[in-house]
């Protein structure tokens, strides 16, 4: 069964075997700072959701995903060839893919939440088994420019995770966000963005 569903100006389809489209990745879509013409990478890019979201937030943006999963990474490259979004999508692992260092402004990651004998498991896309915190944030560093960025989401739970391990990979945190599901509710979700080599100063936004 395929599901689709209208993202602005573009239409994002995945099939089962693909991660679904969810609130997480929609808010990350709207929270990484991108300018036109950057060079974005993707880093566990599911069906190509947030490469499609950043599209339509920016102009002639160079469009790069990966994925390990070839259903993933072959559903990716279709949602940009039928959205008319040149770029390419990379089946492999992202932790030694031949993607050049320094070679981004940005990158984005929607990651597997928990660890490996945590006791919790959102399925093998949720589960850190093929990749950590500490591998992500590893190779976030490596493929961003001095100054690029590196936006992810994550559980509230693992904040100070998120901030030490980004900060150990020299991705220095600069903007942070949590998101709930209304008054009155705990945070549900956290919004982290980085700048590698960057000075220090977190802004916590509303």
């Amino acid at each position: 069964m395929v599901k689709t569903e209208q993202l602005g100006p573009y239409v994002l389809s995945w099939p089962s075997g693909v991660f679904p489209l969810g609130g997480d990745a929609l808010a990350l879509g709207e929270f990484a700072l991108v300018k036109p013409g950057q060079r974005v990478c993707d880093l566990g890019t599911g069906s190509g959701v947030l490469l499609l979201l950043l599209a339509r937030r920016a102009e002639r943006l160079s469009l790069t995903g990966i994925d390990i999963n070839p259903l993933s990474a072959r559903i990716a490259q279709e949602n940009l060839e039928v959205n008319r979004l040149s770029g390419r999508i990379l089946c492999g692992d992202l932790r030694t893919a031949p993607l050049p260092a320094g070679g981004f402004d940005l990158a984005v990651s929607n990651p597997p939440y928990f660890p490996v004998g945590s006791g919790k498991s959102g399925g093998p896309a949720r589960s850190e088994e093929s990749c950590s915190l500490d591998e992500l944030c590893a190779a976030a560093s490596r493929l961003v420019k001095n100054g690029g960025r590196f936006a992810l989401c994550h559980r509230p739970e693992r904040l100070a995770d998120v901030l030490c391990t980004l900060r150990a990979h020299s991705l220095e945190p600069k903007r942070l966000k949590l998101v709930s599901h209304g008054p009155g509710h705990p945070p549900s979700l956290l919004l982290a963005e980085a700048v590698r080599q960057g000075r220090p100063g977190l802004v916590i936004e509303p």
